[in-house]
């Protein structure tokens, strides 16, 4: 058995739609889907998630959803909450579940959405399965594998962890390269792109680093 870590990158037309007014990357942050079950005579998936983001923005908009048949948001703390959705199977679901469903695989939750559109697996199973994974995505779907090899141990969740701002300050010193070896970017500049003080940049990337120790080795 092996493990396939792999993100796969949704186009517009194939994610749950937004309202206009919803800000993704600021009401949304990250989504990590925890259980999900599929009735196939109902035509319906429900699914629960931790969310970081803005729980009344998320409800609000929900709301507006024709695909969205029911839900429920259960706060966690002051931008980390619960939610419980049955949701009309479409598009936004298949384009990347698709691939999974005729292989003898295992998806390790959390399964992670981003506010950009892209999905983070987990997979494991033999060496032709994760292939077929791979193979079986969508031409319109992109394909980045990140890794393939021997199982590793399973991390904690990081929502409820991080926070939003924090989430924030770990991707903008990815981006600029503030985790290279060499460093490709100083602190001042990650906290120039933050719009803070070095000290406040330096806090936020330690209780962030600190989440992610916790969640790793829980």
């Amino acid at each position: 058995m092996q493990s396939l870590d792999v993100t796969l990158h949704l186009p517009d037309e194939v994610r749950l739609p937004a309202p206009e007014w919803f800000d993704l990357g600021d009401d949304f942050v990250r989504e990590e889907l925890l259980a999900w079950h599929t009735d196939e005579d109902r035509g319906v998936d429900y699914f629960l998630a931790l969310v970081v983001g803005d729980l009344d923005a998320t409800r609000d908009a929900l709301a507006e959803l024709d695909a969205v048949l029911d839900f429920e948001l259960v706060p966690v703390d002051g931008d980390t909450f619960y939610a419980y959705v049955e949701l009309a199977i479409g598009s936004e679901t298949t384009a990347w579940r698709s691939p999974l469903e005729a292989q003898d695989i295992v998806v390790v939750p959390p399964v992670v959405f981003d506010p950009h559109g892209s999905v983070q697996l987990t997979v494991l199973g033999d060496p032709d399965a994760l292939r077929g994974v791979v193979d079986g995505v969508p031409e319109f779907v992109g394909v980045e594998i990140e890794r393939v090899g021997e199982p590793r141990g399973i991390g904690g969740a990081l929502a409820g962890r991080v926070t939003a701002r924090q989430l924030e300050a770990l991707a903008v010193g990815r981006e600029l390269g503030y985790y290279e070896v060499p460093r490709e970017a100083s602190l001042a500049d990650v906290a120039g792109e933050l719009g803070c003080s070095e000290s406040a940049a330096s806090t936020l990337l330690r209780k962030a680093e600190r989440g992610l120790v916790d969640a790793a080795f829980g």
